[in-house]
């Protein structure tokens, strides 16, 4: 039998230095918003910079772009109807009662093209394509397949997220200019027919107000609230938070988050924009 080798005790100087070492305090709840805010800026300048990147996905953004528009087309223009009808009517009831009535097309028109033609493509498209995007991220972490993908030294930005993040702007892009044609054509069928205005007046009171500015404010606008429908729903994907739980979850976040980000955006731009455009005769 071998005696047991004696243990060397710990030099004092090496207690010392270990007693003089800061300890690592976990990370503050306080400071979680933050560091949440930074990594989606920072998700947000990653998929910018691997948009021009090759090798371009095609096949998967046609997938992802068909797949958008397929769960949007229909829903934005039953959508479209009665929120035109609903600020055709509004307009023309307050225009009749200051006596400019025949101001109310060019009114209702602009309210349309720049406020509510943005909001209501960026909302169906958070709350339909994107809750879409973010569940299948989501269940994608959770099965380790984007850790997978990286191993192989494959980038999930680029193979997956750049590729929804154009899907979501283009769809908001097109579907822009279909609810504006039929939130027009709503507000005009309800101006008409139930308040009694007449098609002249309706049609030179919106070609006396509306500029092409206007249009191009709200194409910018559906660009831009594409982009972020994207970019929260794929960041909330990409992170969630205990299992499958955490990407009902992480669904729900990124519905939400968008919906408060789209509104703050829009009062953001819609201030530029009144500063920057003159209105028309003016």
């Amino acid at each position: 039998m071998t005696a047991p080798l004696p243990v060397r005790p710990p030099e004092p100087a090496a207690e010392e230095a270990r007693e003089k070492t800061p300890r690592q305090r976990p990370p503050s709840r306080l400071l979680a918003p933050l560091r949440q805010t930074g990594q989606l800026f920072a998700l947000a300048l990653a998929v910018a910079r691997a948009i021009f990147r090759r090798p371009f996905q095609v096949r998967e953004f046609i997938e992802q772009f068909w797949f958008v528009a397929s769960v949007t087309i229909l829903p934005a223009a039953l959508v479209s109807i009665p929120f035109g009808a609903v600020i055709a009517l509004q307009v023309g009831s307050l225009t009749e009662q200051l006596g400019a009535q025949s101001f109310t097309g060019g009114a209702s028109v602009l309210a349309v093209i720049q406020q509510a033609s943005p909001l209501i493509v960026a909302l169906l498209i958070a709350g339909a394509a994107g809750s879409a995007i973010c569940a299948d991220l989501g269940s994608r972490k959770i099965r380790e397949e984007l850790d997978a993908m990286e191993v192989m030294g494959v980038s999930p930005i680029q193979r997956l997220v750049v590729p929804r993040v154009l899907a979501t702007m283009l769809v908001a892009v097109l579907l822009n200019g279909l609810v504006s044609v039929v939130g027009t054509l709503g507000g005009y069928f309800f101006n008409v027919i139930m308040q009694g205005g007449t098609p002249g007046a309706y049609l030179a009171s919106f070609s006396a107000l509306a500029q092409l500015p206007d249009l191009y404010i709200g194409e910018l606008k559906a660009l831009i609230f594409g982009f972020i429908a994207g970019i929260v729903a794929a960041y909330r994907g990409l992170n969630p938070r205990g299992g499958p739980k955490g990407v009902g979850d992480a669904v729900n976040q990124s519905v939400v988050i968008t919906f408060m980000l789209l509104f703050a955006v829009n009062m953001v731009l819609t201030a530029i924009y009144l500063q920057i455009v003159p209105p028309k005769g003016g």
